[in-house]
């Protein structure tokens, strides 16, 4: 039996890593645990060009220590109106390493997304030249399709069109949801790939309501029914190199998460690798974890594995439920609802963190 499992460092390919204060609080756990990190542009206002993703990258630097290692690759966020030289620019730069589509209104932040994909495909035909990632939040916005079904509806009816129509672009469906999603990306060749987050490893849609309305287990994509997290669960241990990691940790102040309109978004980053190494050791498949935290992620993105190691060790422990981003303000930290069995011994936060 494993006590515990060296891996090279892993990188986060989703994070929201938000702005100001909360920036301040969510970077830390980011950076100390992974080497690299692709950083949503979702901010208020949108990131929408190399010149303002370049100035949100040295907002992320400057509060990293000297000794640091971390690399945040910055994206942005595509609009009806992207500009396809500035973003080919800023990529061929090294400003950008993707571009984001949110389809409007599709979650936090997303109002001036695009609104029909048609109508940015002279940008996407440019990325589609350069070899830059275009990174898919996959669902469709129609209030008349069901929430549940949304992701499943976007790959058949967009995904499917746009990968027929621009076969050589690179494209990573983001936080999959869905056994179709699955399937999907099994079949799509190598350069199409898909993120797979901790929460939705662990939770099914039960989990919103055990018990009331649990906002702090809201998301989007929302969590689907148990069949599509054990097709999740099965797809992400497969060794598949056309999955690999992506927490999509979203902070939000609890007052805006318990509202009556609460924000979408679950926030992992301080247990985010003892959660999937609890996954993959349920499965049976702590052999198969380096793959798709350390490697899968770097080679789609042609980026080199990280050459540093992490060691998580064997230890029943329970994780914190909150994190103070101000003196008066403070985050809730998503809890499966038992006890965790692994723990990352992370040098920076364990004597300042003693929960940690």
């Amino acid at each position: 039996m494993n006590q515990s499992i060296t891996l090279r460092k892993p990188d986060d390919w989703h994070v929201h890593l938000r702005d100001d204060a909360m920036l301040e609080m969510s970077l830390p756990w980011t950076a100390e645990a992974f080497g690299r990190a692709i950083v949503m542009p979702n901010l208020s206002p949108a990131v929408i060009t190399a010149t303002q993703a370049m100035a949100y990258k040295e907002r992320i630097v400057r509060l990293l220590p000297a000794s640091s290692n971390f690399e945040p690759l910055m994206t942005c966020f595509l609009t009806d109106a992207t500009d396809p030289l500035d973003v080919a620019k800023g990529f061929i730069d090294g400003i950008l390493t993707a571009a984001k589509l949110y389809p409007a209104n599709s979650t936090t932040n997303s109002a001036t997304g695009v609104t029909e994909v048609h109508k940015i495909y002279p940008v996407l035909e440019r990325m589609q030249q350069i070899g830059m990632p275009l990174l898919i939040h996959g669902e469709v916005t129609n209030r008349e399709v069901d929430i549940f079904d949304r992701e499943k509806i976007f790959i058949d009816t967009i995904l499917t069109k746009l990968r027929h129509d621009l076969p050589e672009l690179r494209i990573v469906l983001e936080h999959i949801t869905t056994e179709e999603a699955t399937q999907y990306i099994s079949e799509a060749g190598d350069l199409t790939a898909a993120t797979i987050t901790p929460h939705h490893l662990m939770i099914n849609r039960n989990a919103m309501f055990n018990g009331g309305v649990r906002p702090h287990m809201y998301c989007l994509p929302v969590a689907k029914r148990e069949h599509h997290r054990l097709a999740l669960r099965k797809a992400a241990v497969s060794g598949d190199t056309h999955f690999f990691l992506g927490t999509d940790s979203a902070p939000h102040l609890h007052q805006e998460k318990e509202s009556a309109c609460g924000c979408a978004g679950i926030f992992s980053a301080p247990i985010a690798l003892e959660l999937y190494a609890q996954v993959f050791d349920e499965e049976q498949a702590l052999n198969k974890l380096e793959g798709f935290a350390s490697i899968n992620g770097a080679n789609f993105y042609n980026k080199p594995v990280n050459e540093k190691t992490i060691t998580l060790v064997k230890s029943s422990w329970e994780p914190p439920e909150e994190i103070p981003v101000s003196h008066n303000d403070y985050v809730c930290v998503f809890h499966p609802g038992l006890p965790l069995k692994w723990k990352y011994l992370r040098k920076g936060f364990n004597e300042a963190n003693s929960n940690i």
